[in-house]
């Protein structure tokens, strides 16, 4: 049977997570043929007492924790689907979105990504796109201007995400917990980039996909609830050392010279003026969640990359 969709989800420490997600996919994807193949990153927890209560599911168990790249790359070189859904452990379907989306992408001509409509909790839009990094969007975001004129576009990279869209619209990034794309497009982009280890690895994807001219989609008419950061909102400093990381590594994979200098420096000093305003401002308001902030702005400051791209051609 020729399979529609491999659907690739990664595992860490989010058992109940997992639980609602296959549930709630089981429910209500309807009329298409898939797989679903599940990566555990070395959880603490028995997976299987999740994975086991589901048909069709295919386990890969890691002995470490290989992060967020390697381990859908280990579910890409085993998938057999026509297409692949990357799908966060924190998502819930209410409704046959994989099909709504397989069927949209059957309609291209060409090699596709898609994203669809993420939604919080209570139902209320979750920004589900961004655009790529540049020096511009990256100085407004430093200086909170992004902030201050959220529906600008001049000023907020991300503006159209506000819009009520009524048709699918070409974009550049689309987030990580819902990525539909072709099979074989992303095997021949050699997968995700491992060098990544968690954060980033969606965007330099996209940015790839983009310049090998694939298209990158955002789909409005099919949605899915995604609670957002719930693997790594108790382990605050692992998020910020992470998300530091990954960007000053994407700035050094796909930044060179002069304008690699110029958005690292407006990345840095966007991180530098948070310190002495979340703490000023935790102090005055007697908050002390924004003086551990701004001590992990700078733990951020402190782990700053090696290289790992210097040798790319």
């Amino acid at each position: 049977m020729n399979l529609n969709v491999s659907i690739i989800i990664i595992n860490y420490n989010g058992k109940d997570l997992l639980k609602n997600c296959l549930s709630s996919l089981f429910k209500f994807t309807k009329d298409i043929t898939y797989e679903i193949i599940v990566i555990d990153n070395n959880s603490n927890e028995n997976v299987e007492i999740v994975t086991n209560k589901f048909n069709n599911i295919k386990l890969i168990k890691n002995n470490t924790n290989k992060g967020f790249a390697a381990a859908n790359n280990q579910g890409i070189k085993i998938a057999k689907g026509k297409y692949i859904l990357f799908l966060n452990n924190d998502t819930r379907f209410t409704e046959n979105s994989i099909k709504n989306v397989f069927e949209f992408a059957e309609l291209q001509n060409q090699s596709v990504m898609v994203g669809c409509r993420l939604l919080n909790l209570d139902g209320s839009f979750q920004e589900s796109v961004m655009n790529f990094p540049s020096i511009w969007n990256t100085i407004t975001d430093s200086f909170f201007l992004s902030k201050i004129f959220r529906k600008s576009i001049l000023f907020n990279k991300n503006a159209y995400s506000f819009r009520n869209l009524n048709s699918p619209i070409e974009v550049d990034v689309i987030k990580g917990a819902f990525m539909f794309c072709n099979s074989d497009s992303v095997k021949k982009l050699n997968m995700f980039d491992e060098r990544f280890f968690f954060y980033s690895e969606e965007l330099d994807l996209c940015y790839r996909f983009k310049l090998s001219g694939g298209k990158v989609y955002y789909y409005p008419f099919a949605s899915i609830i995604h609670i957002g950061g719930a693997t790594v909102r108790k382990k605050e400093k692992f998020f910020y050392k992470n998300q530091f990381i990954a960007r000053i590594q994407f700035y050094q994979k796909h930044f060179k010279g002069l304008r690699f200098t110029i958005i690292v420096l407006a990345y840095i000093f966007g991180v530098l003026i948070r310190v002495p305003l979340y703490f000023i401002f935790g102090f005055f308001s007697l908050n002390k969640n924004y003086i551990k902030k701004s001590g992990y702005y700078i733990y951020q400051l402190s782990n700053y990359p090696k290289n790992l791209f210097a040798n790319d051609k």
